[in-house]
């Protein structure tokens, strides 16, 4: 076994928690159940590592199963990884039957002739999802398996959850491949992004509950607390409007926990509204800005402003449609609200 081979298996090993570590080469199935029974998964985790990599050049392992190991790794610790959701589209609306042999060649083919150096390696899931691990190398240079790019293709939709190496430059080339073997015409980025890969499938696959508002929120009101010894009347206002604060944030985003989300963004377009008589803009072209969210769970962030009194309750559209908003790419017509505009697909 080689030397470079050996060295990243035992990386691998080392990263995972000394108690999984057992279950994690159980599911690897490289090893035998006699070669796992005679691992002391008590010791040091390095004395541990040092042992699997022995049996592994017993087995004479080569790349391809050390690539394993690390998919195996990564699908249990996901939540490790930042994933960014992609949508691909069809000119027409024909459905055409998945070959999983075909899909692999056609990404291996498309890769490989653009870029020698490359290692891909396959392993399906539960739910039709199909896990991809590449490493890229260069013409002159070895794959680098620290650095690796993984796709996860569920067959038979649109969506692909891409979590990118470092080398941001074949992020293009992989997006080309993914489009030619899977017979799509384009793809785009759905500006959606978390450590939660679950939360993702979730939000795209409408696998969670939340109900979207269809009515307009209420001027934002005084919300100073009445102390104790203030007019009943006061007093019981106060908690009717907390009442009603509750039940119209349960109404938007219903009662089980949000997905996570920790990235969000949208183009927003909006005219200028003024005077004719001003004659302020002599053309008349909406203003165009780029809104951003970001937070370590944003969709609960969103649900906690008017519980805390940060904003009135219901929220904007502008905030609680944007689950929605990326899996439909719908365009709504803010009449009132934040800002007058539309939304436009990023």
């Amino acid at each position: 076994m080689d030397v470079t081979i050996a060295e990243y298996i035992r990386r691998t090993v080392l990263k995972i928690p000394r108690d999984e570590i057992q279950t994690v080469l159980q599911k690897w199935g490289f090893l035998s159940e006699a070669q796992l029974q005679s691992i002391n998964f008590h010791q040091r985790k390095e004395n541990t590592a040092h042992e699997v990599v022995q049996l592994c050049e017993e087995n004479s392992a080569d790349i391809g199963q050390a690539a394993v190991l690390d998919i195996i790794y990564n699908h249990i610790y996901a939540d490790k990884r930042m994933w960014s959701v992609y949508q691909m589209n069809k000119t027409g609306e024909e459905t055409e039957v998945f070959y999983l042999t075909d899909f692999k060649k056609k990404i291996k083919r498309r890769l490989q002739s653009a870029l020698k150096n490359v290692t891909i390696t396959f392993r399906e899931y539960e739910h039709n999802a199909i896990w991809i691990r590449i490493a890229w190398g260069t013409p002159y240079t070895k794959p680098n398996q620290y650095k690796t790019s993984y796709v996860v293709y569920h067959s038979q939709t649109p969506y692909v959850f891409i979590s990118a190496s470092v080398y941001k430059s074949n992020l293009p080339l992989l997006c080309q491949a993914l489009v030619f073997a899977s017979n799509y015409h384009d793809i785009r980025e759905m500006e959606l992004r978390s450590h939660s890969l679950n939360s993702l499938k979730d939000i795209v696959f409408k696998r969670y509950s939340q109900n979207f508002q269809t009515y307009c929120p209420r001027p934002l009101q005084d919300r100073n607390v009445a102390p104790e010894s203030a007019d009943p009347r006061i007093i019981q206002e106060n908690k009717n409007e907390k009442e009603r604060i509750q039940r119209v944030n349960r109404e938007v985003f219903g009662d089980g926990p949000q997905p996570k989300l920790e990235f969000a963004q949208y183009k927003l377009e909006t005219m200028f509204r003024s005077d004719p008589e001003m004659d302020v803009l002599d053309k008349k072209e909406p203003f165009r800005c780029l809104v951003k969210f970001s937070s370590p769970h944003l969709l609960e962030a969103l649900k906690s402003l008017a519980p805390a009194g940060m904003a009135d309750a219901p929220l904007s559209p502008l905030l609680t449609c944007i689950p929605q908003k990326a899996r439909n790419y719908f365009r709504i017509r803010e009449k009132k609200g934040l800002l007058p505009g539309s939304f436009v697909s990023p």
